[in-house]
C-alpha cells in the first residue's frame, strides 16, 4: 500500500469521524432564516390537535401590567381613538377605543419581543413592526426581523431582516410609503454584521444596509426632517451585553455618535462637534423639532465621571457603588447638527438631577421627544418621565406612573394629548402631563420568572415579576375547573427576580430572595418589607463574596421542609429553617475573575434533590457545568456528556419515579442560540440522551414530570408548552396558549392543575384531568411536607 493510498484512507476515516462527531454534537441555531424555518415547523405541529384544543385559563395578575417599549397613536384624536402598543415580551396590542379594551394582534408571529412600531402617515392601516427589544435587559428576547400589516393588524407578513435581533426605530417616509428605514442595533449577546441602518424603496421586498459601521455597532435611532424627507439624522451605538456585565462603554469604545445624510442615506457624515469624546459616549436618542427643524436634541448616556464613590456607598442592589458617571445628558443643536451644546446639568441642582435621571442603567434609556409645536418643551425618559419647558435646562419628574419609561407619543395636532409606556404598561394624559390615566389595566403583560404554590383550599401561586418584585395570587376552583377567575395579585417576599418556596405545613411561611440570592423569610398572611427575616450570614473579609443568580434556586427538601437548600456559587444547606447554614459544595463554576462584573455570573442556575433519596443532589450552573452528589454534599462529581454543549443550565429535575433518572434543559438565549436542548440520564447523570424529539424551536426553560403518569413530560420553551406521552420521544403542542415565553411550569400535585409562568403574558392554568386520567394513582402525597415539585 503506497503513501497516497494510506493518506486517502486516513482522510476518509478522518472525515467520517468528523461527520460522526458533528452528528453527536448538537449544532447551535444562530441564523434567523433557520429560526423562521423552525417556526414554520411549529405552525405545522399545530395541526396535531391531540392536545392543542385544550384551554389555558388566564389567572392574572389583573392589577399588574409589564414593560412596554413603544406606543403610537393616530391623529387627530376625536376622529380616531386607535392606540398601538409594543411590549417587551408580550407582542403587539391594539385598541380602537382609547384603551378601554385592547386586542392582541401579533400572537401567531415567531417572536413577541417588540422594538418599535412605525405607522404609514399616508395609510393608518399599514403598520410596520420592528421586532426585538433594543433595551437588551437580562431577560430581553431576540426579535425576528420586520413585519408589516396592510389591514390594521388582521394579517401580517415577515418582510425580512430576521438576523437583526433588535430594532430601535422604524420610520416610514411621509413622501413615499414604499420607503422605510429600520434602525437595527443587532444581536444582544454576540457580534453580527446584520446591524446598521436598513432602507427599502420597494415596500420591504428588498433591503440595503445604508449605514454599516462594524459587527459591534448598530444604529439606535433615526429621525427625518419634517419638510425634506431626504434629510436624516441617526445615532450609532457600539454595545454588547455580557453574561457578567451590562452594555456600557470601554476605553476602546469609539463608534457611538451622531450621523447626518441629506440625500436619503446615500452619503453620511458624522456630526459630533460639542459632544464628549467617543469613549465616553453611550446610547444616544435623538429628536427633531417639527416647528423649528434646525433644532435637534440628544439624550446621551455620558460615561464621564461625575462623582467618585465612597467606601460603603451601596447601589440599589445592595452592592458597593462604583464611581458615578454623569449619565443622562441633554444636548441641543440650533443649526441642524453642525454643533451641539450641552443644555442640562449646568448647575449643581441640575447636575444632581441628571445623574439620577437613569439610575445605574442609562443604557436602558435612549428616548427623547420634542413638543411638535414648541421647540423648548422636551421630554426625556429615564426612571421617570421628565418634562422641560426651558429647552432642557431644568426638568420636572412626573411620578404618577410606574417607573422606567421607554416610549412617548405626542399628538402632532394637539400636544396636550400624550401616550406613555413604561415598565407598568400604558398611561394617557389629556393635559400635557398634569394628570394621567394610569395604568391602563387592559394590558396583561406581567413578566414572571418562576412559580411556587401551596396547599390552601384555594391554592396560592407565587412568582417574581420583572420590574415589579414578587406577587402572590390564588386559584379558585369552586366554580368549576374550567371557570377559574382572574384575580389581583398581592405583594410578597422576593425581588423582581428570585425563586420561592412555601412551607407546606402551614401554607404561610415563604422564602424568597432580595436581589441576587440574598435570601429572606416572611409570612404570606402578614407580609411587610419591614419585618423580613434576612437569612444568609455575611462572609468574613477573607472569604469570597457570594454570587447569586438573578433567579437563585431555593428548595425545601421533599424529605423534611425544615431543610432548605439555597444556591449561590456554592450549594448551601440549613437544617433549621434558615437559622444556621453550611456550605456543602465547592464553587461549582469556572470562578474566572475575568468574568466578574456588575452582573452576578458563574453561579448555580438550576438545582434539585431526588424525592426518592435524601441527599441525592444535582446542581447546574450558568456557565455550563452540572454536578451530582449522592452523599448530601460530601463529595461532588462533575457530569459531562461529549454531546452536551457548554450552555446555561436552565433546569434540573430528579425523577419521582426512578431514583437514577434525572432531566436537564439548557438555554442558548444568552448565546443567541435557538437550538432545543433537552437531556435525560438513567444513570444518575453519568450518560445522557437527547430527548428533544420533534420540538421545533428553542430556547428551552423548563421540563417537568407528570405527577400521575410516568410517561408524561411537560416542556416550557420560548414559544409555549409541549407535552410528551412517551417519555420524550415525541411531543405535541399543549393547549391554546398564545405565543408566550414560558419560564416555569409546575403541576399542582393535589389539584392536578398545570400552572405556567410566562415572561410577558402573566400566569395561566390548565386542567390536567383529561391528560393524565386522574384516576390518581397517587405518586406523591400532598400531605407529605415538601411535596411540591
Amino acid at each position: 500500500m503506497n503513501f497516497k493510498t494510506i493518506y486517502r484512507a486516513s482522510l476518509i476515516v478522518s472525515m467520517w469521524l468528523i461527520f460522526i462527531y458533528a452528528q453527536a454534537q448538537k449544532q447551535p441555531v444562530l441564523k434567523g432564516e433557520k429560526r423562521l424555518e423552525m417556526f414554520q415547523n411549529y405552525l405545522e405541529l399545530q395541526s396535531d390537535t391531540s392536545f392543542s384544543n385544550l384551554h389555558w385559563q388566564y389567572v392574572g395578575p389583573t392589577n399588574i401590567s409589564g414593560r412596554c417599549t413603544d406606543v403610537e397613536g393616530i391623529s387627530p384624536r376625536g376622529d380616531n381613538y386607535t392606540i398601538w402598543v409594543g411590549s417587551a415580551t408580550g407582542g403587539v396590542w391594539k385598541s380602537i377605543n382609547e384603551g378601554v379594551t385592547f386586542e392582541s394582534v401579533f400572537d401567531e408571529m415567531p417572536t413577541a419581543s417588540i422594538g418599535d412600531i412605525g405607522i404609514d402617515p399616508n395609510n393608518q392601516d399599514v403598520v410596520w413592526v420592528g421586532t426585538g427589544e433594543a433595551n437588551i435587559f437580562r431577560s430581553s428576547n431576540a426579535g425576528c426581523g420586520v413585519f408589516k400589516t396592510t389591514d390594521g393588524g388582521e394579517t401580517w407578513k415577515n418582510m425580512g431582516l430576521e438576523n437583526t435581533h433588535t430594532i430601535g426605530r422604524v420610520v416610514v417616509d411621509y413622501s413615499n410609503s414604499d420607503i422605510v428605514y429600520v434602525a437595527a442595533t443587532g444581536h444582544g449577546w454576540t457580534p453580527n454584521k446584520e446591524r446598521g441602518l436598513f432602507k427599502t424603496t420597494d415596500g420591504g421586498k428588498s433591503w440595503k444596509n445604508i449605514l454599516f459601521i462594524n459587527k459591534m455597532t448598530g444604529i439606535n435611532d433615526i429621525v427625518m426632517h419634517p419638510e425634506n424627507s431626504n434629510i436624516l439624522y441617526a445615532t450609532s451605538w457600539e454595545r454588547m451585553r455580557l453574561k457578567w456585565g451590562d452594555p456600557r462603554t470601554y476605553e476602546n469604545t469609539k463608534h457611538c455618535g451622531v450621523w447626518k445624510s441629506i440625500d436619503g442615506g446615500q452619503n453620511w457624515k458624522q456630526i459630533n462637534q460639542g459632544l464628549p469624546d467617543a469613549k465616553f459616549r453611550g446610547r444616544i436618542g435623538i429628536d427633531i423639532s417639527k416647528s423649528e427643524p434646525e433644532v435637534l436634541y440628544l439624550l446621551l448616556d455620558n460615561y464621564e465621571i461625575g462623582k467618585e464613590a465612597e467606601n460603603g456607598d451601596l447601589d440599589a442592589y445592595g452592592r458597593q457603588k462604583k464611581d458615578e458617571i454623569k449619565g443622562a445628558t441633554v444636548y441641543r443643536s440650533n443649526n441642524a447638527g453642525e454643533k451641539w451644546d450641552r443644555v442640562s446639568g449646568l448647575d449643581k441642582d441640575s447636575k444632581k438631577y441628571m445623574m439620577r435621571h437613569s439610575g445605574t442603567y442609562g443604557w436602558v434609556f435612549g428616548q427623547i421627544r420634542v413638543d411638535p409645536k414648541d421647540s423648548n418643551t422636551i421630554w426625556t425618559m429615564g426612571l421617570f418621565l421628565n418634562k422641560s419647558v426651558d429647552g432642557g435646562k431644568t426638568f420636572k419628574a412626573l411620578k404618577e406612573m410606574h417607573m422606567d419609561h421607554h416610549g412617548l407619543w405626542i399628538d402632532p395636532n394637539n400636544p396636550n394629548y400624550l401616550l406613555n409606556v413604561q415598565d407598568g404598561g400604558l398611561s394617557i394624559s389629556y393635559d400635557k402631563g398634569e394628570n394621567w390615566r394610569s395604568p391602563i389595566e387592559e394590558l396583561p403583560l406581567a413578566q414572571f420568572y418562576n412559580i411556587s404554590y401551596d396547599f390552601s383550599e384555594n391554592f396560592k401561586i407565587v412568582g417574581s415579576i420583572q420590574d415589579h418584585h414578587s406577587f402572590i395570587g390564588e386559584v379558585d376552583l369552586s366554580r368549576g375547573r374550567d371557570k377559574v377567575r382572574t384575580v389581583e395579585f398581592m405583594p410578597t417576599v422576593g425581588a423582581e427576580g428570585c425563586s420561592h418556596a412555601i412551607d407546606p405545613r402551614d401554607n404561610n411561611t415563604i422564602y424568597g430572595s432580595i436581589f441576587y440570592g440574598n435570601l429572606a423569610k416572611s409570612s404570606i398572611d402578614n407580609f411587610s418589607w419591614e419585618t423580613l427575616d434576612m437569612l444568609l450570614p455575611k462572609p468574613f473579609p477573607e472569604e469570597a463574596n457570594m454570587r447569586g443568580q438573578w433567579v437563585s434556586p431555593t428548595l425545601l427538601s421533599p424529605h423534611n421542609p425544615d431543610i432548605i437548600y439555597h444556591c449561590m456559587q456554592y450549594v448551601m444547606r440549613s437544617k433549621d429553617k434558615g437559622d444556621t447554614w453550611k456550605i456543602i459544595s465547592p464553587d461549582l463554576t469556572n470562578n474566572n475573575p475575568a468574568k466578574f462584573g456588575d452582573i452576578s455570573y458563574q453561579t448555580i442556575s438550576a438545582f434539585d434533590e431526588s424525592p426518592l433519596h435524601y441527599g441525592l443532589l444535582y446542581a447546574g450552573t450558568d456557565d455550563g457545568h452540572f454536578w451530582r452528589t449522592k452523599d448530601q454534599g460530601q463529595q461532588w462529581e462533575e457530569l459531562r456528556g461529549k454531546e452536551i454543549p457548554k450552555r446555561w443550565v436552565s433546569r434540573l429535575v430528579a425523577s419521582a419515579y426512578d431514583v437514577a433518572t434525572v432531566y436537564m434543559t439548557q438555554t442558548g438565549r444568552r448565546d443567541d442560540d435557538f437550538q432545543v436542548y433537552i437531556w435525560k440520564s438513567k444513570d444518575y447523570g453519568t450518560t445522557w440522551e437527547d430527548i428533544s424529539g420533534n420540538i421545533p424551536l428553542g430556547p428551552v426553560n423548563v421540563i417537568r414530570e407528570d405527577p400521575v403518569d410516568e410517561n408524561i413530560l411537560y416542556v416550557g420553551t420560548d414559544q409555549g408548552v409541549y407535552i410528551s406521552m412517551d417519555k420524550g420521544k415525541t411531543y405535541s403542542i399543549l393547549g391554546d396558549l398564545p405565543f408566550a415565553y414560558v419560564h416555569d411550569l409546575k403541576v399542582h400535585s393535589r389539584d392536578n392543575m398545570i400552572i405556567i409562568a410566562t415572561h410577558g403574558r402573566g400566569m395561566w392554568v390548565l386542567d390536567a384531568n383529561s391528560i393524565n386520567n386522574k384516576n390518581r394513582k397517587k405518586k406523591w402525597d400532598a400531605s407529605v411536607p415538601g411535596e411540591e415539585r
